[in-house]
């Protein structure tokens, strides 16, 4: 839509004339909370600049659709339940271990429109949680939805649903989102029930979704917290696959990209 509409001029509120109780009532029900907001000093502002009847609407218009989408960014905020908020714009790349043009790639989420995964892999320090949570921000800003876990709270989740039989029903609800962060990638040892059900969610979001994690741990030592190991080489076949990796350790830095069908 277009984005030429005046902008009323500031008029003190007594000279503006409320709408009629009928037209206010209507836009009420249309659920047009903005434009019924906005509309008695738009109106006033119209008649005295003379403005054509196409102007007057697409101000109003637009008025609503940005009072939507603003209203959208904070409802998948809300829902992502990020920790803290951390933006990709407070991210010093030059003072991290992020190449600048691996970092300009992640920020486009390109990755996340192609349905690719992306691992960040590197000891504390290394901005990784800060990088996850401001791409889960920027994807939220860009219109996608986003859910934010550490590793341990989404296998507890997981877990919940063992007690009633859900845990389906909460895998299918997980993905739902077009992003999926996992956070702290082994702080703390599974379980084989718990490497389990977190196969069954990599598997679910395999070339549907896309997982970004973040852990300590090089890939060769996933077994330090895995423990049942054909189950945590397929996690890694299908988290790989089609992924961005970006290895930290403060000093050196590389990035990689796997494209190898997943083991079956």
């Amino acid at each position: 839509m277009s984005t030429t509409a005046k902008s009323p001029k500031p008029v003190a509120p007594q000279e503006i004339p409320p709408l009629a109780a009928d037209l206010d009532m209507a836009l009420r029900r249309l659920k047009l909370a903005a434009i019924r907001h906005l509309a008695p000093e738009v109106l006033l502002t119209a008649r005295t600049q003379r403005w054509t009847p196409e102007e007057l609407i697409r101000t109003l218009v637009e008025a609503e659709i940005a009072a939507r989408d603003a209203s959208n960014i904070r409802n998948r905020l809300k829902a992502a339940g990020f920790p803290v908020a951390k933006t990709l714009d407070s991210f010093d790349v030059a003072a991290s271990s992020i190449p600048a043009n691996t970092f300009a790639y992640l920020e486009s989420l390109e990755w996340i429109r192609a349905q690719h995964n992306l691992a960040l892999i590197g000891p504390a320090g290394t901005g990784k949680s800060h990088t996850l949570i401001g791409l889960g921000i920027a994807a939220v800003h860009a219109g996608y939805k986003v859910r934010y876990f550490t590793a341990v709270d989404l296998v507890e989740t997981l877990y919940r649903g063992l007690a009633d039989n859900t845990v389906g029903k909460i895998i299918e609800t997980l993905l739902r989102q077009d992003l999926l962060i996992v956070d702290e990638m082994g702080f703390a040892p599974l379980d084989d029930t718990g490497t389990q059900l977190l196969f069954r969610l990599v598997a679910g979001a395999y070339e549907r979704r896309s997982l970004a994690i973040a852990s300590h741990w090089p890939f060769e030592q996933w077994g330090r917290f895995l423990p049942e190991h054909t189950t945590a080489a397929s996690i890694l076949d299908r988290l790989l696959h089609h992924a961005t990796t970006v290895i930290t350790d403060g000093d050196s830095y590389r990035m990689t990209h796997r494209t190898e069908a997943p083991h079956h």
